[in-house]
């Protein structure tokens, strides 16, 4: 899908690099990319993440670190009188280039380098949202010493790739349009029965056309992404609820029990019944 290209420069001012905390009662759909690094530290919310060509599901004390234009999302909404708290960090590659630049600093430009397919922070300090909040409210060179601090830290820290490769992606203002209007459609209503056909309908292609694009647009098929979506959800009635998981299923968008339990093993590698009982004892 063809995303939005976003304008931070504008925000820079006097700073080398922007650096702001947000509350909100929603994270809206929005597929957009900047020629910045940008790190995002999730302090209260979940829903679901689309980085490159992945799509995770999404929660507190979620941390990545996104490289220059690799196209992301996130999208979720809170519950009635909740709040959404994120953090956000974003560094001008130039900025980051001079950085790396000194021999004492080689432990950053692998961490750079790594994150042209996105990184997932593991093991990261517990005490890290103290240290972004005291970040974000310095100035001057306190706030850049505080900055390298908290980089040579994640430096350090257990990483997974979210990416499976560098995405690429055709700019396409009509495609945009459409992919977006798609996925927009299909996070609101993955549980209900969703027809190929009633997909296509909505951008006005044919089925066979639609897949073609979709594919095209996101490098998965689309039975692979409702599917996804459709597991992720299923993810959070387990470890969350008592729902007997044949419910879970149906209530999910899944036709039967059979087709549900044969996704999830695919995905999880392991029965719905095994990540319920995994899970719930970590």
């Amino acid at each position: 899908m063809k995303p939005i290209l976003e304008d931070i420069s504008s925000n820079l001012l006097q700073s080398s690099f922007y650096a702001y905390s947000y509350t909100t009662s929603a994270f809206d759909f929005k597929w957009h990319f900047h020629p910045e690094y940008e790190l995002t530290y999730i302090i209260k919310g979940n829903g679901y993440r689309l980085i490159g060509n992945s799509h995770h599901e999404f929660s507190d004390d979620d941390f990545v670190l996104i490289g220059p234009n690799l196209p992301h999302t996130w999208f979720g909404k809170a519950a009635t009188d909740d709040k959404f708290e994120a953090i956000v960090i974003q560094l001008p590659s130039e900025f980051v280039r001079r950085i790396i630049d000194f021999k004492e600093t080689n432990h950053l430009k692998t961490l750079f380098e790594k994150s042209n397919c996105g990184l997932l922070f593991k093991d990261y300090p517990s005490d890290i949202k103290k240290m972004l909040l005291e970040m974000i409210n310095s100035t001057g060179i306190e706030k850049m010493l505080a900055l390298l601090n908290i980089l040579t830290k994640l430096s350090f820290c257990s990483t997974t790739k979210i990416s499976s490769s560098i995405y690429k992606y055709q700019i396409n203002e009509e495609m945009e349009i459409r992919i977006n209007k798609v996925c927009v459609f299909l996070q609101n209503n993955f549980s209900n029965d969703i027809s190929l056909k009633k997909v296509a309908d909505l951008v006005f292609m044919s089925e066979s056309n639609f897949c073609k694009f979709f594919k095209k647009a996101t490098s998965i098929t689309f039975s692979y992404y409702i599917n996804d979506l459709r597991i992720n959800a299923a993810c959070n009635f387990l470890l969350n609820s008592d729902e007997n998981i044949k419910n879970i299923a149906y209530s999910c968008g899944f036709e039967s029990l059979s087709y549900f339990n044969r996704i999830f093993l695919k995905r999880k590698q392991m029965t719905p019944r095994e990540f319920r009982i995994n899970h719930t004892l970590k």
